[in-house]
């Protein structure tokens, strides 16, 4: 059995989810067919390391990431790092060769995107970014369903993701609002996902007009000192693709009352799916070929329970009628890696992809400071 040895570089909240996935994909899956490792695990402070050393089972804990990268015992680097670090962690490690699972973005501009792409090209590496909501089964489904044509032509869309955490004027400053570390705002840390899905159900896009908001100028600092916000709140975006679909994205994190709302609703002339993350067990599917009767026949949106019917070999634990979660799409997004590093099977969603949702949200930020649309 192939023994792949992981190193993480970060130990905050993502750090430790790809973490919860090393732990549990050997319990959510059978005969797998490859035994995880981990290996190292490093955090800018030394303790946080340390802890989830110690919590997780890795065999080192470090402060410096370049002991890890340069670890010749380890087959795949997970960077859960501040975007802005994402480049040099990325370029380091396929120069020595690694298998790379990133967190999204996959960097912070797409000529950073260019320069992974022309180096990944000269390597033999199967790396992925983790759009993990591509990987409920109600997404699986949708994606299956658009392919083999049951909504028909894509007609129009409409997209959000929609999260409150901004609505607090006191609420001190993260990292993801200073774009200098992030590399933008609302849009990178929520849009990238949306955009992701979009891109992966539809299509590549023609052009997009975006306007953005920075809801309050200035937030506190952990001191209590007043700093500059330099990545916007919430962004908008009508969009259309190359097959001619036109519809519109909202991405925020102002809306006051909501917890992690991401939706999709895509209508064809032959059909239309809808989905809500914070009701990830359903896809709703309209056919349209239905025909319209007195009483209404048997016309009208169908309530798909996808719930974790799973292919094999997941879907055995938990039981498949079991309801999912929010960790679940990470759980498999990253057994989809993984079981491409071990049979050298190409892997998706790529470096290659995720440097075109790079390339999107440039090209929508472009247009939110022109306040023109820009063509793609």
């Amino acid at each position: 059995m192939k023994k792949i040895n992981i190193g993480v570089l970060g130990s905050g909240f993502m750090g430790k989810t790809h973490t919860f996935g090393y732990k549990t994909i050997p319990l959510y899956y059978e005969n797998i067919g490859f035994e995880i490792n981990l290996k190292g695990v490093c955090a800018s402070n030394i303790e946080n390391a340390v802890k989830l050393k110690n919590k997780a089972g890795f065999k080192y804990a470090t402060d410096n990431m370049y002991d890890i990268i340069n670890d010749k015992d380890i087959d795949v680097i997970d960077i859960c790092l501040p975007n802005v670090l994402h480049k040099d962690a990325i370029i380091k490690s396929l120069e020595n060769k690694k298998h790379i699972y990133c967190d999204k973005p996959l960097c912070i501009s797409f000529n950073e995107a260019k320069e992974i792409l022309n180096l990944e090209k000269q390597t033999n590496t199967i790396n992925q970014v983790t759009f993990q909501n591509r990987f409920f089964p109600a997404t699986l489904l949708a994606k299956k369903m658009i392919d083999e044509g049951k909504i028909g032509n894509i007609l129009t869309f409409t997209a959000s993701f929609l999260h409150s955490g901004s609505v607090d004027k006191e609420k001190p400053i993260g990292w993801k609002q200073n774009a200098l570390v992030a590399g933008g705002g609302v849009l990178f840390d929520l849009g990238s996902h949306v955009i992701d899905l979009l891109y992966h159900m539809m299509g590549e896009f023609k052009n997009v007009f975006c306007k953005t908001k920075v809801l309050y100028n200035k937030r506190p600092d952990s001191n209590g000192n007043m700093i500059d916000i330099t990545g916007e709140d919430s962004a908008f975006l009508i969009m259309e693709t190359k097959s001619g679909a036109l519809g519109n994205v909202t991405i925020t994190k102002a809306a006051t009352g909501e917890n992690d709302v991401l939706t999709f609703e895509i209508y064809g002339d032959k059909g239309a799916i809808k989905f809500n993350l914070m009701d990830p067990n359903w896809l709703w599917y309209f056919d349209n070929t239905k025909k319209e009767e007195a009483y209404g026949g048997e016309r009208g949106f169908t309530k798909i329970e996808c719930v974790q019917r799973y292919e094999y070999p997941a879907g055995i634990f938990p039981s498949s009628k079991s309801s999912i979660g929010w960790l679940r799409g990470h759980v498999h997004c990253l057994y989809n890696f993984l079981d491409c590093v071990a049979n050298n099977k190409k892997t998706s969603p790529s470096f290659s992809e995720a440097a075109y949702v790079q390339y999107v949200m440039e090209k929508a930020y472009e247009s939110s400071r022109t306040m023109q649309i820009s063509n793609l």
